[in-house]
């Protein structure tokens, strides 16, 4: 992997409003059409003047990192996240917000990452991409970054006005960790269910401030070790003992989320409560996140969920999937105590959860 880096004197502003490092990884928005060979191809951001004539309306000073080969967002690991953090941390005194360009089918799961890895973030840290390509005539890439840029270089008294991770994408600012891609062929293709909006662009931007999380005086601190040793369990109507019991006696597995049914509800067969009785006995962590949308898990509320909470499967309350595998990968790579790792993944840490 090469990381190539490009200076954009946007108007060469002697006294910029803002510093913004752009970090593209790969997706969409950062590619175009090779007449020649049809099909799509990354464009070189040495040119994004040519691509986004708007930038040069902005008093910006703009620093471009560019990851080479792009990275396919279906092809997102641990070490990548670990890149994009490192990226902000090296450059993080230097620069006023950090812009990430990134495909959108695993956007969620980064910027959940992220937001987990750059604890006590006091400047915007804004991933977006775009659902049609910069090159095309009817494409949001254009709109999608500019906002962005925008919304990344807007300040107030103790900083960044959006001090956290967020996903902008078709006229909304998502908390990171609460956003889910909910369409392939639509512009709105990202939701927060169970999260307010925290800024809507329209004529202008608006931002809500009670749904933005407060700045903190603690200092920036970027975080490295996260555990890959976890797994998603999802229950449907039909699951066998031989699909459950293969997930849970995994070998070395430490974590698994279990996407359960409504208020967090799961079957009461015999043989799926004590095969996950039997998996917890051995020191798997469970956690229990609904597999609706919108909604919470509350364990005990019905019969079917009692049961789990008996056992000690964790409750998720209103967390995302996405949200909720990036916390254990993020918790467990802390090698704490069981307690105290428990304790954390109950805790809100970064605005993930509603208490």
């Amino acid at each position: 992997m090469n990381i190539v880096r490009v200076n954009i004197g946007t108007s060469a502003p002697q006294d910029p409003e803002a510093s913004i490092m752009i970090i593209y990884t790969g997706g969409t928005i950062g590619m175009v059409f090779d007449e020649e060979h049809k099909h799509l191809v990354p464009f070189n951001f040495s040119q994004i003047l040519q691509k986004v004539p708007e930038l040069r309306q902005f008093n910006y000073l703009l620093s471009v990192v560019s990851i080479e080969p792009a990275i396919d967002s279906s092809n997102v690991n641990l070490g990548d996240w670990m890149m994009m953090a490192r990226l902000v941390e090296e450059n993080y005194n230097d620069f006023d917000g950090f812009v990430i360009l990134h495909g959108t089918d695993t956007m969620a799961y980064s910027a959940s990452a992220l937001s987990y890895m750059l604890e006590n973030l006091q400047k915007p840290v804004i991933f977006t991409g775009a659902q049609v390509p910069i090159g095309r005539v009817r494409t949001d890439a254009r709109e999608n970054l500019i906002s962005a840029l925008q919304i990344a270089a807007t300040k107030n008294d103790g900083g960044g006005v959006v001090p956290e991770v967020c996903i902008y994408f078709h006229n909304l600012l998502l908390r990171g960790n609460r956003a889910k891609k909910v369409e392939s062929t639509q512009f709105s293709a990202f939701k927060s269910e169970n999260h307010p909006i925290l800024a809507k662009a329209g004529v202008n931007i608006d931002y809500y401030g009670t749904a933005i999380r407060p700045h903190t005086k603690k200092p920036f601190k970027a975080h490295y070790n996260l555990d890959y040793r976890v797994a998603i369990l999802k229950l449907f109507p039909g699951i066998t003992p031989q699909v459950v019991k293969s997930i849970l006696t995994t070998p070395e597995l430490r974590g698994v989320v279990m996407e359960t049914f409504g208020a967090g509800n799961a079957p009461t067969s015999s043989w799926l409560l004590d095969l996950l009785r039997e998996a917890i006995g051995r020191g798997l962590l469970i956690m229990n996140v609904s597999q609706c949308d919108e909604g919470r898990v509350d364990q005990g509320h019905y019969e079917t969920s009692r049961y789990l909470l008996e056992m000690g499967v964790i409750g998720g309350a209103d967390i995302t999937t996405e949200a909720a595998i990036t916390k254990m990968m993020f918790v467990l790579g802390q090698d704490l105590s069981p307690a105290k790792t428990i304790d954390l993944l109950t805790q809100d840490l970064r605005g993930e959860i509603t208490l």
